[in-house]
């Protein structure tokens, strides 16, 4: 048999089973449309396995040809099926309350803590009556704006309101240390690694079907335990050093890490340098709130003879850290889809990091320990040789060499109270305007105001605890150990979130209670006069740390403060 005949025998079949169904227009509308897609001889092959007049296909092809538009719906308009959610106009809502209960729904939704899969969303709404499929709920979820998606990382929590204040002040350190020639470092620890046969995320080119085997459990090997690689990145020479420890992440081990960066790199760099800034995040091992921190690089400082300056990144900001963009993410590429099996092999893998920008990386293995659980005391953070910077002292502070001198002991015979301080603070110095945000003046006249309205209301609490007039002259009996002025000026410093009450307590020679119960009493009196005390910027751990700042002089740019 030849083609031609095979060809017209399957479509003698295909027009059997077909046209019985079509009117006449669509028989001929059909069997055009096959002989035009034939070609030369196409309408005498198609009359033949049609068993039709050749006319009545050339009719068909005549037809198609001029354009004539379709003949329309044969069913009536709204036939067929109804779509279940027109049948069911509850389960549109009922959908809504699974997907959606923070918002329109119950809380307690069965499937608030499980996956929201089409298929058990199904199955949940067909326990409640609402019997749907999972493709049903798949075009119901996209008819009403949903789609699949994964979480965004876009949450950065809780702003500090001094945070773009204090990138401005770290910019404007790190600017004046370069111009001066000195070394600015960005500093923090990489993530920790498993050291093992252990899956490393990424791809890397291998045969076909010849993957790297690796455990299928991370479960951490006690004999090689994890990699702990800190970083410091030079800023202006745009080189990395990275020391890679094998203990725990501790303040010890991070300033070990950067006297070793000095040991090895800094000091050649930069032969006079007298002077290093280092930029860190707001927690962790080099946190502001460390004090091992401090207390490790006080005696760097005296070992090195440099003025070590930190600034830190507000909090809930360490992805801006300088070192997370321009070190330790081109190492997380270079090692990319790569087992680190070894010590060694996370060493030369970080030092063999490059990129064109001309990033060079040295690396290096401490195997040294570094016990965890140290406590550093009160009397030991007040001996440090630390200067907290006017502006937020608790994130910019300088570490000496050695102690500065007490620029305060010229003037020790100024002020009688002076000698009965052991702190050397007069109510005098407490009232200065930097410590208070508001000039002596304006200070003088809210004493003034709120004095005769604090006397008056401590009057009223007195007759009410005795329960009578008063039966003595004013002024006698036991004197009350703050006067309204301290109450006030102790009210003021508390609300300027300066100190602790306890360091309150120490400044004014009483208990940290009786700054409390000053407090509670010159608050209202505050808020009833419209009086608005701003937070300053500034934080003080030791009467020493409030000395030195009053003694400091201000810079000619520093911050404006923040209301």
């Amino acid at each position: 048999m030849s083609g031609a005949d095979e060809q017209r025998d399957v479509l003698a079949a295909k027009f059997e089973a077909i046209l019985p169904h079509l009117n006449e227009r669509q028989r001929r509308l059909l069997i055009g449309a096959e002989a035009r897609a034939l070609g030369h001889g196409g309408i005498k092959a198609i009359a033949r396995a049609a068993g039709v007049r050749e006319g009545t296909v050339s009719l068909g092809v005549r037809e198609l040809d001029c354009g004539e538009g379709p003949l329309g719906r044969v069913r009536r308009a709204d036939g067929g099926r109804k779509r279940v959610v027109d049948l069911n106009p509850a389960l549109r809502a009922a959908l809504l309350a699974l997907v959606e209960p923070d918002v329109r729904g119950d809380p307690m939704s069965p499937l608030r803590w499980t996956t929201k899969s089409t298929r058990k969303l199904a199955g949940e709404l067909t326990r409640q009556g609402h019997k749907v499929g999972a493709d049903t709920v798949g075009d119901l979820l996209r008819e009403e704006g949903f789609s699949l998606q994964s979480n965004a990382k876009t949450l950065e929590g809780k702003q500090h309101p001094d945070r773009d204040a204090q990138f401005r002040y770290l910019n404007e350190q790190a600017r004046r240390h370069q111009d001066g020639g000195e070394p600015v470092i960005s500093v923090d620890t990489k993530k920790k690694e498993l050291v093992g046969p252990f899956k490393n995320n990424g791809r890397e080119w291998e045969p076909r079907g010849e993957p790297v085997r690796v455990d299928t459990h991370d479960f951490p090997d006690r004999e090689l335990g994890r990699a702990v690689p800190y970083g410091i990145y030079d800023v202006a020479a745009n080189t990395g050093w990275v020391n890679v420890g094998t203990d725990h992440d501790t303040a010890a081990f991070a300033v070990e890490s950067i006297r070793r960066w000095w040991n090895g790199a800094g000091r050649a760099a930069y032969p006079t340098a007298g002077r290093l800034l280092i930029t860190a995040d707001a927690g962790g091992s080099n946190g502001y709130r460390t004090r091992t921190w401090k207390t490790e690089l006080a005696r760097f400082a005296a070992e090195s003879g440099l003025a070590i300056t930190v600034c830190h990144l507000p909090p809930g900001t360490s992805k801006w850290n300088r070192i997370e963009h321009r070190l330790f993410s081109h190492i997380t590429m270079n090692w990319r889809g790569r087992p680190l099996t070894s010590h060694e092999v996370i060493v030369q893998s970080i030092a063999a990091t490059t990129t064109k920008s001309g990033l060079t990386v040295h690396a290096e293995l401490d195997t040294n320990c570094y016990p965890t659980g140290i406590q550093v005391s009160d009397g030991e953070i007040a001996a440090l040789p630390i200067a907290r910077h006017r502006f937020h002292g608790d994130w910019n502070y300088t570490l000496h060499p050695q102690h500065p001198p007490d620029t305060t002991a010229a003037n020790s015979t100024s002020d009688r109270t002076m000698a009965k301080n052991p702190h050397g603070l007069s109510r005098h110095s407490l009232q200065d305007p930097e410590l208070t945000g508001m000039p002596r003046q304006r200070l003088n006249k809210l004493i003034e105001v709120l004095t005769p309205a604090l006397e008056a209301q401590c009057e009223q609490v007195l007759r009410t605890r005795r329960g009578h007039e008063r039966l003595v002259a004013p002024g006698t009996g036991a004197k009350t150990k703050l006067t309204p002025a301290d109450r006030i000026l102790a009210t003021v410093l508390h609300l300027r979130k300066l100190a602790t009450m306890d360091l309150l307590g120490q400044l004014f020679g009483v208990t940290a209670m009786t700054i409390s119960r000053a407090s509670q009493e010159v608050r209202p009196l505050l808020e009833a006069h419209g009086h608005r005390i701003s937070a300053s910027t500034a934080r003080f751990r030791t009467p020493a740390d409030v000395t030195t700042f009053l003694a400091t002089e201000p810079t000619q740019t520093k911050i404006k403060k923040t209301s």
